[in-house]
């Protein structure tokens, strides 16, 4: 690729040249020369390009907004012969961040740092980077392309909160079912004994009416599963409030596996993370919203049906915009299949009071961080 500097001696080769021969100077015909020698060995010089490899590691490999993250890229000089400073480009994003790179000695290597903007939620690419190589005049140049494409995803910021509000069991122990554990506190049922029972928990009245030792069969109870459900739709969001209703989501995702619970995380499209508990499954959740993004044709809130369990002691929390009052019709039409219902509405400009939803609590906020505020709001604290 020529230069500007490159264009000014090709025109001076130009201008000089043909001068030269229709004036008959030949002081032009040699300034034509000289540059046509200078445009020569610009190109002869490109031969001989740097041997380099560029590898590169992105630390860390995960990052919330407003965490520091770096591409961190290292080249190395494969050739036998010292390579020059060279000006390389790594690509993160759209931009293209300029890096310069020092001469490096046979089998010497560099690494440098390139810091990544985590300002924003999202699934970036890094790389692939580029190394421009040029002759000393600077009349051409040609640009290598090294090392892959990397992914970064930026998760969303997380509140501090509490979990969703499961409504108490109608259980003391809590709700048991054949699939809980056993050696808990709650009695499940009677079962045969088994060696290696302890003889404290037989049954004696059913024992003597069986003529079989029967046992207690006690259990631990059953935390409720905390269903966390995003709407992903573009129609109740404005300017840039999508973005807090995916804060708040990962907020409530993440406290409920902090304190135990475990978690389904769905979107209104349909996608999901299975309910789980601790840090993996907290990392997959934000791993999940770093990527999503409204969608016109997405159902929105009208997919409610399509998520309801199919068992007791599942509550629910939605976490939308400002939809329409038929969207929200959809969160009445599920509640009496769920324990507890939460409804989380972002995006409210005029602090008008939260809608009423038959059989679910409702708050209506402006941003995440108004939400943090308030949660859970008086009474369910």
């Amino acid at each position: 690729m020529i230069t500007r500097s490159g264009l000014a001696v090709a025109a001076t080769i130009l201008v000089f040249g043909v001068g030269g021969v229709l004036l008959g100077y030949p002081e032009l015909l040699v300034v034509g020369a000289a540059a046509a020698g200078a445009m020569l060995i610009a190109g002869a010089w490109l031969l001989l390009a740097p041997e380099v490899t560029i590898t590169r590691e992105v630390r860390p490999r995960g990052v919330s907004q407003g965490q520091k993250a770096f591409s961190v890229v290292t080249v190395t000089n494969s050739s036998s012969r010292r390579c020059p400073p060279i000006v390389m480009r790594e690509r993160i994003g759209a931009r293209a961040v300029p890096v310069a790179v020092s001469a490096l000695p046979p089998g010497g290597h560099a690494e440098m740092g390139v810091p990544i903007p985590t300002g924003r939620r999202g699934l970036f690419e890094i790389g692939p980077a580029s190394f421009g190589h040029s002759d000393p005049l600077r009349l051409v140049s040609v640009w290598h392309h090294r090392g892959e494409r990397e992914l970064l995803r930026i998760r969303p910021l997380v509140h501090t909160v509490a979990p969703l509000p499961t409504g108490g069991s109608p259980d003391m122990d809590g709700p048991t079912s054949d699939s809980a554990p056993r050696g808990g506190v709650a009695f499940h049922s009677l079962r045969p004994y088994v060696r290696g029972d302890d003889l404290r928990l037989v049954h004696w009245p059913s024992t003597a009416k069986t003529g079989q030792l029967m046992v207690r069969n006690n259990v631990v109870p059953n935390e409720p599963t905390m269903q966390v459900v995003l709407d992903t739709s573009a129609t109740p969001y404005t300017d840039d409030f999508f973005e807090d209703a995916v804060r708040v989501a990962a907020s409530l995702a993440v406290s409920g596996r902090v304190h135990g619970f475990p978690v389904v995380l769905i979107t209104t499209a349909g996608r999901q993370v299975p309910a789980g508990r601790g840090a993996e499954s907290a990392d997959k959740a934000l791993d999940l919203l770093a990527e999503v993004e409204p969608q016109e044709d997405d159902p929105g809130l009208i997919a409610l049906p399509g998520f309801a369990p199919r068992e007791v002691g599942t509550v629910l929390g939605v976490v939308t915009g400002q939809p329409s009052v038929e969207a929200l019709a959809a969160v009445s039409a599920v509640r009496r299949r769920y324990s507890f219902v939460s409804v989380v509405q972002v995006g409210e400009r005029f602090g008008r009071p939260a809608p009423r939803v038959d059989g679910a609590l409702v708050v209506n906020v402006r941003t995440s961080d108004e939400f943090a505020a308030i949660w859970p709001p008086r009474g369910n604290r």
